[in-house]
């Protein structure tokens, strides 16, 4: 049986492991090699059977194999999208028609649009988010600037997309309907999203003047000799987003944008097959004859990706044995205990949801347990389930982003090169929307009741 001081001291060891990687810039693998193997020995000691929690890590290993192969596949796909001049045709012609915009504001604007279409923000970032980010570094805005108004943007899609998986698994654990749960998340959303807005349009000014002279004309003379450039190359984006929106499933969406970007590359390109799989593996160095513009120009492969797999399993081992021995239902039930007012439960929605997104690194379980462990005591204080889902959406799912160690922000690091530390501050949507939603809660808390 674990007792409440067992669990503290896994919940603390751990976060203590993995925050003292980040401050003295170990790699995250070990602070959670150190959390897995702590949590072992305090289990074993309280009657588990080491089999029995191999069985756990294995069973969770298992059901996320497909986040495994996604990983992989993005890292080839963006090494593949800069060598068959993909990226660089839309650097190219963004730097030929966007000029003197606010484009820290437009590029909030339109991944926010985009992810409602796409339905998930990683897939957001990956696509539309990559073009973003080497236009933008061509206008000279700072990358963590960048990135936190991409990722603000593209986390909508996780709060309210109808195709989003997380938003449809937080409508389903919380049973309740679409429509009904819009209605309620527009009342939160409305005003995080204006506000984030004018954050980025008023930051977005200081960098138009350096957008316009900047030396625009070297870096499209570059891109233009060192690959073959036309405007047929944005077909394939285009295709990927479309298919993206008509709903088809992530991988093979990403596979499809892969092998067209190898076919690119062999044949447009003038690129060997053996170079290729250089690219794929090793990663992708910009060779055209502006250094400024190879700087952007860069991708890891899937050779970057190997210490963010282990981490992830790290992130999966950890969380499967926190759910399997009941750690995770001890934290909630000890939470919600004794409360008694509906404005308190609310609260503690979102720091529960919160907690277990931070504690087990994805926002999975910080979706599935409230949901479902605390429908019967909003029934009993007579709050409607259309404000768990909305709670939940805006806490525990829009704050994934900004911890180092999220499953999340690891695959953006991977992307932008650039950690949650850096981007953090300037990911504006992920502070507003759970200190609005929870600051409406006692605005309205007459009419919480359930109808």
């Amino acid at each position: 049986m674990i007792s409440k001081r067992d669990t503290y001291i896994v919940l603390i060891s751990s976060l203590c492991f993995i925050i003292g990687c980040i401050l003295f810039r170990f790699s995250l693998v070990y602070g959670f090699l150190a959390s897995i193997i702590l949590s072992f020995s305090i289990f074993i000691n309280r009657g588990f059977d080491r089999r029995q929690l191999l069985n756990m890590v294995l069973y969770g290993l298992i059901e996320c194999r497909m986040i495994f192969v996604l990983l992989i596949l993005i890292a080839a796909t963006i090494s593949i999208w800069l060598s068959s001049g993909i990226v660089p045709t839309m650097i190219y012609y963004g730097f030929q028609y966007m000029k003197g915009i606010n484009f820290l504001f437009t590029a909030f604007i339109i991944t926010s649009i985009i992810s409602i279409f796409i339905g998930t923000a990683l897939g957001t970032i990956s696509t539309i988010g990559v073009a973003l980010l080497g236009l933008g570094r061509g206008f000279g805005i700072p990358v963590p600037i960048l990135m936190g108004a991409i990722i603000s943007g593209a986390f909508i899609a996780d709060k309210i997309s109808p195709l989003s998986a997380l938003f449809n698994l937080t409508l389903t654990t919380t049973k309740t309907t679409y429509r009904e749960t819009v209605k309620s998340m527009l009342i939160t959303l409305i005003p995080a999203y204006i506000l984030t807005a004018v954050f980025y349009l008023s930051i977005g000014k200081e960098y138009e003047i350096s957008a316009q002279i900047s030396n625009l004309d070297i870096y499209k003379t570059a891109i233009k000799e060192g690959f073959f450039i036309s405007p047929l190359l944005l077909l394939l984006p285009v295709l990927i987003l479309i298919i993206s929106v008509l709903g088809v499933k992530i991988i093979p969406t990403i596979t499809m944008g892969l092998l067209s970007g190898i076919i690119i590359s062999l044949t447009l390109q003038n690129i060997g097959f053996i170079d290729i799989l250089k690219v794929l593996f090793l990663g992708y160095r910009g060779a055209t004859t502006s250094p400024e513009l190879n700087e952007i120009l860069v991708s890891g492969g899937i050779a970057s990706m190997i210490e963010v797999l282990l981490i992830v399993m790290g992130v999966i081992a950890l969380n499967s044995l926190l759910e399997g021995t009941g750690i995770i239902q001890t934290i909630i039930n000890n939470v919600i205990s004794k409360v008694k007012s509906r404005e308190e439960l609310i609260l503690r929605t979102g720091i529960i949801s919160s907690l277990l997104t931070i504690v087990t690194c994805d926002q999975t379980t910080g979706i599935i347990l409230p949901g479902r462990l605390l429908r019967d005591k909003y029934n009993e204080l007579g709050i409607k389930h259309t404000i768990l889902a909305r709670t939940i959406s805006d806490t525990g799912t829009i704050i994934a982003p900004l911890m180092a160690w999220n499953v999340n922000s690891l695959f953006i690091s991977i992307i932008s090169g650039v950690s949650a530390t850096a981007y953090g501050p300037y990911a504006f949507f992920c502070y507003i929307s759970p200190i609005i939603t929870l600051g409406i809660a006692y605005l309205y808390k007459f009419k919480l009741r359930v109808k």
